[in-house]
């Protein structure tokens, strides 16, 4: 998603947006997690905003009566947190890796200074969030008319970037079925059974060991393209 602003990197302040995104200093932070780690978890203050240099975060909610929901899955480029800019005091839902990731964490202060002073900071945020609101909009769309078969097309598809700008990842990391049934609001069985459907038809396949990584192939976009 940075590419796109590498052009105007450089304001008349000397302002290098790339540097500062993968740097650190003052109100923000660069750090290496492993998988699972929890970033932060449901209900703790909103105090920060997160850029993904690499790996890939999900963002999931507890109900109270314990079910647990998949409400986003991000990955290199994109924020998390942002809510705490539209005066959300605590976190809505947790964020967790998914694989072994980068990530930037700048404090809530630093951020609203740089919406304000630095237009290319402010562009870039806004093409994030607009990104997201039209990704919500397609969710919702899938979730309502489509079989749970194209839902779980679509999340293996979007999970490698396809659609996305640069070349897809042919291998994403390993998903459990049952992650991806909160994602496509389906049963761990129906998943599975779609998934076995998929490999069979040379649409994905798993990457050395069962565990290793998943090959996601274009030719899974079938799945969504035929009626």
């Amino acid at each position: 998603m940075l590419a796109p602003f590498l052009h105007m990197k450089k304001n008349d302040k000397g302002f290098d947006l790339k540097a500062f995104l993968a740097g650190t200093g003052k109100g923000r932070m660069l750090a290496d997690y492993a998988k699972s780690h929890k970033i932060f978890l449901q209900g703790a203050p909103a105090d920060a905003v997160f850029y993904i240099h690499k790996g890939k975060i999900k963002l999931t909610v507890v109900s109270k009566q314990g079910k647990e929901a998949v409400v986003a899955i991000l990955g290199a480029g994109d924020f998390f947190g942002e809510g705490c800019l539209a005066g959300q005091s605590l976190r809505m839902a947790s964020a967790t890796t998914m694989a072994e990731c980068s990530i930037m964490r700048m404090e809530k202060a630093i951020v609203i200074g740089l919406l304000h002073e630095q237009p290319a900071f402010s562009e870039l945020l806004l093409h994030h969030m607009l990104s997201r609101n039209i990704r919500i909009e397609e969710d919702l769309v899938d979730q309502l008319f489509n079989s749970s078969e194209k839902r779980l097309a679509r999340v293996l598809l979007l999970l490698a970037n396809f659609g996305k700008e640069g070349k897809p990842a042919l291998v994403i990391p390993k998903v459990s079925q049952e992650t991806l049934a909160e994602i496509v609001g389906t049963t761990r069985s129906r998943v599975s059974f779609f998934m076995n459907r998929f490999r069979k038809l040379g649409f994905i396949q798993y990457s050395g060991q069962y565990d290793s990584g998943l090959e996601v192939h274009s030719s899974l976009l079938n799945v969504i393209l035929h009626d």
